[in-house]
């Protein structure tokens, strides 16, 4: 396999996401059994939040080949855990939201629930979940979300506030929609509420590859937007299709597609930038994940944006279905990236992980405020 960070990768037929993660699990190489998701989808539907307990493994290295180097590109490893739960529910993680200091977690499942924990540390390094509850989403008429085809959460972002009163915006694909919840006390109570203006070409997104990366603007020429991509919507351009919300109108941007990534989340820094969390799957290679950063300056209707990639790793590298990302500040300032996969309910193949990367600048120095 292909190093991470430099080198050009090889292509092949894509397959389907769906299908192919039930293939193989990244890191271990494990054919994965398709039965043990089917099972898992056909559990019943979460009706009440409810109380879990999450246990948590040390990721301590990134390369495990390697476990003395910390720096990967413009980003140092400082560790990870992968998750577990008896909780039939637990699984599927698909978006996420951390605190601004980092203390909690609020992530969606594409099964439609919702998962909130406080994060555990040793010094720097994340040790675990405590205090962890998940609950189901819910429609406008407060009503659990019932079928698979309105369930399918794949993003979160925070659009105000915080996890203990604010106000997040959920991204759903199949049923196309971007749509507002209040959050209290970390956890998504209440019914769902107007969704944001669809984009005119909605209805033409393969339906499992819609909405799933969507980030609030923090700075820059539009800050407070709202801008989302979906996971894999080209139609044979070479770039990927995303949006821009100005004054509550959808706006078309274009990201380039190299190597046949699918995007899989967004999250915004404080000077506008935007992180984008990609994967890719091949049956010769494996699963492989990638950031790229997009320039405040250069994010606006119209655009045609390529980014710089700050991390690309392979199935060699302690990665999964990587599918969540979101920004915090440690207690010194620096910016710390949180990534989680989606182990797509075959947990015994694989993992829900959970890692922490500092942003380091061209010269190696951790990004602070």
């Amino acid at each position: 396999m292909p190093r991470p960070v430099a080198g050009k990768l090889t292509s092949a037929v894509p397959l389907d996401r769906r299908t192919l993660l039930r293939g193989l699990t990244a890191g271990t190489g494990t054919v994965l059994m398709p039965g043990a998701i089917a099972s898992a989808r056909a559990e019943d539907d979460l009706a009440q939040e409810t109380t879990i307990e999450v246990t948590a493994r040390p990721i301590p290295a990134f390369d495990g080949s390697n476990p003395e180097q910390t720096r990967f590109g413009n980003l140092e490893y400082r560790g990870g855990v992968s998750l577990y739960s008896s909780s039939r529910h637990f699984g599927g993680l698909s978006g996420l939201v951390v605190e601004p200091d980092g203390k909690a977690l609020l992530a969606v499942t594409d099964v439609g629930n919702w998962l909130s924990a406080e994060i555990t540390y040793e010094g720097s390094k994340p040790s675990g979940l405590k205090a962890a509850r998940i609950g189901p989403l819910r429609d406008e008429d407060g009503a659990p979300l019932q079928d698979k085809k309105s369930q399918d959460a794949e993003s979160i972002t925070l659009l105000e506030g915080s996890l203990q009163k604010g106000q997040v915006l959920v991204g759903f694909e199949r049923q196309q929609r971007l749509v507002p919840y209040a959050v209290a006390g970390r956890s998504i109570t209440g019914s769902a509420g107007k969704a944001l203006k669809p984009p005119a070409d909605v209805k033409k997104i393969p339906r499992n590859q819609g909405f799933e990366a969507v980030a609030r603007l923090k700075a820059g020429p539009h800050a407070g937007a709202v801008i989302a991509f979906a996971e894999r919507f080209t139609r044979g351009s070479g770039y990927h299709t995303g949006w821009l919300w100005i004054a509550g109108e959808p706006q078309k941007l274009q990201l380039k597609d190299i190597d046949g990534f699918d995007i899989t989340d967004a999250a915004g820094l404080d000077n506008g930038d935007l992180l984008v969390l990609e994967r890719r799957f091949r049956w010769t290679e494996g699963v492989q994940m990638r950031l790229r950063r997009l320039q405040a300056r250069e994010i606006a209707p119209g655009a045609r944006l390529t980014g710089e990639v700050l991390l690309a790793a392979n199935g060699d590298y302690h990665i999964d279905n990587m599918e969540g990302l979101a920004v915090h500040r440690d207690p010194q300032g620096q910016t710390v990236l949180t990534l989680i996969s989606d182990d797509n309910f075959n947990r015994f193949l694989q993992r829900t992980m959970l890692l922490q990367f500092t942003l380091l600048d061209k010269a190696g120095s951790a990004v602070r405020t």
